[in-house]
């Protein structure tokens, strides 16, 4: 079992046991959602790709996951918010692609995965870059995914006649790991930030990569 579908059996655990509860409050996800995606994509990840013409997709890979990202683009609070996550997938994904460039194409050249490595990247990327859980998740997968259309493109444009995959292979472990370690980030960083400046700042709270002045706060501090 690929490090891909472990990490989704944990966060399935983890939504069931409520541990997950006020990260996807913050991305507008409820329980019921979030167990029906991670479980589409363990099941599509298994399912053979689909040929399309000069395309194949593995669901769990790809149409799964751009399925949650445009959920979520669509529920992102402001159209800058949505510009910041697409900025985001641009630069995490051309990051993916250079590194697919110059890293040694020889499997047995390399003691890790780099499917793990690309998603290493493209998560802390799409978190400095992202900012907010959405935004963050968003530029994470779908980094890994534009950077596998690319290449699948240019390949076939240089020659090669051979399919576009889309999701097939490590790319699913890839796209699960940006997108976990893009959301980890922005709540973790995030939460030690608040802490950090709430002694100055005691009537703020993080929120979308932002602090907001919370004005209950300040009245129930008066009142007590």
């Amino acid at each position: 079992m690929s490090i891909g579908f472990i990490l989704l059996l944990a966060v399935g655990l983890l939504i069931l046991f409520g541990a997950a509860q006020r990260v996807l409050d913050r991305m507008r996800l409820t329980d019921r959602q979030a167990l029906l995606f991670v479980a589409a994509i363990l099941v599509g990840g298994w399912i053979p790709d689909i040929p399309l013409g000069p395309v194949s997709v593995n669901l769990g890979g790809a149409v799964v996951p751009l399925i949650l990202c445009i959920m979520l683009l669509v529920k992102a609070d402001t159209a800058w918010e949505r510009v910041r996550a697409l900025i985001a997938a641009v630069a995490s994904g051309t990051v993916i692609f250079l590194l697919g460039r110059y890293l040694p194409a020889e499997p047995e050249n390399m003691f890790f995965d780099i499917n793990y490595l690309y998603g290493l990247a493209a998560g802390a990327i799409a978190y400095l870059l992202g900012r907010s859980r959405r935004a963050a998740f968003i530029a994470g997968v779908l980094g890994v995914i534009l950077a596998d259309v690319t290449q699948g493109i240019l390949t076939r444009a240089s020659g090669y006649d051979v399919p576009i995959r889309l999701g097939t292979g490590g790319v699913l472990d890839a796209v699960v790991i940006s997108g976990l370690l893009a959301v980890i980030l922005a709540e973790t960083v995030g939460e030690l930030w608040e802490r950090i400046r709430g002694g100055d700042h005691p009537h703020q709270h993080y929120e979308k990569g932002e602090f907001v002045t919370d004005t209950t706060k300040g009245v129930e501090g008066h009142d007590h």
